[in-house]
């Protein structure tokens, strides 16, 4: 997916929050931030030159719902 312009913008100004699960050595963290448009980001640390994941809301409270209920253990 080709990231716009504007939309490049919205993630750089974000505001990212590191899930409270993630590493607290720098590595395996996992970063969200809502974005406009009931959109959400999702990124990986340890990969910072992959363009994050752009989610639906309904999508991503879908995902992090099933994550809570151990819906998401493999």
């Amino acid at each position: 997916m080709k990231i716009s312009n504007e939309l490049r913008a919205e993630l750089e100004a974000a505001a990212w929050k590191k899930s409270t699960l993630s590493g607290s050595n720098g590595g395996d963290c996992l970063y969200a931030a809502k974005l406009s448009g009931d959109r959400y980001a999702i990124r990986d640390s340890e990969q910072p030159d992959v363009e994050p994941l752009i989610l639906r809301g309904g999508v991503f409270r879908a995902f992090v719902g099933g994550a809570k209920l151990g819906e998401s253990d493999i």
